[in-house]
């Protein structure tokens, strides 16, 4: 009787991943519709489509809670492959640090990588510094003294130049903002020093000559600001970029998540995804799911340091 069960379940697991996906497929999207994440995920729903023939793909936004209202939801989901979520690092490697979520990095099972955001480093107007050397000389001869603008108190901006501050043996004043567009505006209107933020918000500010790109936080420039030096090449060992990809529930059976990777990996190589993606300044970086878990482990240890260090881990418990 045991082993009549045992072959029952074999065959139930089977017949599922010879039929899915066998209903709609749905991307949850932590955030408000409209924004870029949301309009990456509706850029990936096509090329999942197209790559997943006859099936129905949809995204349903739940915004809230910084990313956390969603993920949550997605997580909780049933693991039969039907409900995907975008996962990004905030709420993922950053926000269960401040204990104000219902999941950990242990409940979220990686499918793959979809791009990064990038960032750069900008000197505002009327800033006595307009190069990384002059910017490093006056953090050291003015410590604490520097306005760094963010995006938002213990968000990714903030935590990366943290951490920089750390490599360097740096310190600054973090001027949160209520995000990265007030962050700019202030920078561009001379009321910080420098200002953290993606190419693609930087770029309208850059080109209008209010800001000036000091260095991105990357180990190679970047093909949207090939100029602009990074920290590494100037001898500060030091990268930092926030990311999002597909998370999934555990538990999804082994036959059906194999073929949901295989369809994320050929849609995200899709030209026509990688076009879209870029005419929106998204920089894509496909990981697989080995490659995609190591990522956000790592910047999970990392992020959990600088928040202890800051006093602020467990906070909204």
């Amino acid at each position: 009787m045991a082993g009549s069960v045992v072959l029952l379940a074999l065959a139930a697991t089977a017949g599922q991943a010879a039929t899915y996906p066998g209903k709609t497929i749905e991307i949850v999207v932590p955030y408000a519709a409209g924004g870029g994440t949301d309009l990456s995920a509706r850029i990936l729903a096509e090329s999942l489509q197209k790559h997943l023939e006859g099936s129905t793909v949809v995204v349903r936004n739940e915004p809230g809670g910084g990313g956390s209202n969603g993920t949550g939801k997605g997580l909780k989901a049933e693991a039969d492959g039907h409900t995907l979520t975008i996962g990004a690092q905030g709420p993922i490697a950053l926000l269960p640090h401040y204990g104000a979520t219902t999941y950990s990095i242990a409940d979220v099972d990686f499918l793959g990588l979809m791009g990064r955001n990038l960032q750069v480093v900008l000197a505002c107007k009327d800033a006595p510094f307009r190069t990384f050397a002059e910017f490093m000389d006056h953090a050291r001869a003015n410590p604490g003294a520097t306005l760094i603008g963010n995006s938002g108190a213990g968000g990714a901006n903030h935590l990366s130049f943290e951490a920089y501050g750390k490599a360097t043996d740096t310190s600054y004043e973090h001027v949160p903002f209520g995000g990265a567009s007030e962050a700019l505006t202030a920078c561009a209107g001379g009321h910080i020093d420098a200002v953290t933020a993606t190419p693609a918000e930087a770029r309208p500010h850059v080109e209008g000559g209010a800001v000036t790109p000091l260095f991105v936080m990357e180990r190679e420039r970047i093909a949207d600001m090939p100029e602009v030096p990074t920290a590494v090449e100037n001898g500060v060992d030091f990268t930092w970029s926030s990311w999002k990809g597909v998370i999934a529930p555990k538990g999804i059976p082994e036959d059906v998540r194999a073929t949901i990777t295989a369809v994320l990996a050929a849609a995200m190589a899709d030209p026509g995804f990688v076009q879209k993606m870029q005419e929106m300044g998204e920089f894509v970086d496909f990981r697989d799911p080995a490659g995609f878990e190591t990522l956000a482990r790592e910047d999970s240890a990392r992020a959990e340091g600088l928040i202890r260090d800051l006093g602020m881990y467990g906070m909204n418990k």
